[in-house]
């Protein structure tokens, strides 16, 4: 890789995005950061030069959008070394209160826009940076590795995210060295939540004691326990190892979800191995 080195991050108008451009100009790197308003950056685009920093429109479902991004970023830099794919919104609400339009939209931004950048990453990675290579962070969440109430279609796009970066990790020639880590990140004290859409409640589940009822109350004031700051420095670690795992757990509370995930299928694996074993086929 180039050094210094140059990224993109995507989804930087405040939260764990906004903390990474930070974190990684402090780190004397240069950024490429997209947003959907890039005024929102001003206090940063008047204190950096392109040579640091370039601000540019970026609508992850808007594919001229992506493909504008990334011609600039041949044009000025003629590199790139790490992406992470951060833009993401979501949705809190009973799965009967969710509409198709509301899982279609979800799915554009948080799945279908990473996957396209993803895609193009691999072929600039692949085709223009000498010698090849580069690396993909992509962001999903606890919810992508256990699933919670009140968040099932957004559960399923961070699923999604997760299962399609393993399998293209996996099918890329090595020689290309382009390396994919999933990125689970707990609760971060960010103004992340101000992309939450909660949904009135589905008539069916008016009583003030269901869970998705509680969740809808307390989101909102419920302090959340990491540091984006904090996350930052630790995706920058991990962007500097040299074989960095598929998964990235980040957060006390990221990896409780995930311990217990692996936990409940532990014993369900071992209650029904008997079971699973039935469908051996016999001669």
């Amino acid at each position: 890789m180039s050094t210094p080195r140059v990224w993109l991050i995507t989804g930087t108008s405040s939260g764990l995005g906004r903390a990474l451009v930070e974190t990684i100009l402090a780190k004397g790197e240069t950024v490429v950061a997209t947003l959907r308003k890039p005024e929102v950056l001003k206090d940063l685009s008047d204190k950096y030069d392109q040579s640091k920093l370039l601000v540019l429109k970026l609508d992850v479902t808007n594919s001229q959008d992506i493909d504008d991004v990334f011609s600039k970023i041949k044009e000025v830099y003629n590199r790139l070394d790490v992406i992470v794919n951060n833009a993401g919104r979501g949705i809190v609400g009973e799965f009967e209160a969710t509409t198709k339009e509301d899982g279609k939209s979800l799915f554009d931004i948080n799945f279908w826009g990473p996957v396209e950048i993803t895609k193009k990453a691999i072929e600039f990675f692949r085709s223009v940076n000498k010698p090849s290579g580069g690396r993909i962070l992509n962001i999903a969440s606890m919810a992508g590795y256990n699933a919670g109430p009140g968040m099932a279609i957004y559960s399923a796009t961070k699923h999604a995210l997760v299962g399609v970066s393993e399998s293209i990790a996996r099918e890329l020639d090595p020689t290309w060295n382009i390396k994919i880590t999933t990125i689970g990140p707990g609760g971060f004290r960010t103004k992340a939540l101000d992309n939450v859409t909660s949904l009135p409640p589905h008539p069916e589940y008016t009583e003030p004691s269901l869970i998705t009822n509680l969740i809808r109350q307390y989101l909102p004031v419920v302090p959340l326990p990491g540091d984006a700051t904090k996350g930052a420095e630790a995706i920058y670690t991990i962007s500097n190892v040299e074989n960095p795992p598929a998964n990235l757990i980040l957060g006390a509370d990221a990896r409780e979800q995930v311990q217990e995930r692996i936990n409940n299928l532990t014993k369900e694996l071992e209650a029904y191995e008997d079971l699973s074993a039935s469908t051996a086929y016999t001669e």
